[in-house]
């Protein structure tokens, strides 16, 4: 039995968002919260209806005060 089990899932699933999950980024970007009011964000994610990150931003978007999120997919 490998000891990263869950990275060999899911690499045969083709599931690169499977480390971040959105509590972690919740939490940490909690501290910066102030820097994105007036910004623009840009995810470079596959697929913006799976990405953690674009779900974070898009969700509070109106709280961060941001000025436009993009995605690249």
């Amino acid at each position: 039995m490998s000891l990263n089990e869950n990275l060999q899932r899911a690499k045969r699933q083709r599931n690169d968002e499977f480390y971040m999950q959105l509590p972690d980024i919740e939490n940490e970007l909690r501290h910066y919260s102030r820097h994105f009011r007036g910004k623009v964000v840009y995810c470079n994610c596959d697929d913006p209806r799976v990405s953690k990150f674009f779900h974070y931003f898009s969700y509070n978007f109106d709280r961060l005060g941001l000025k436009k999120l993009i995605t690249a997919c």
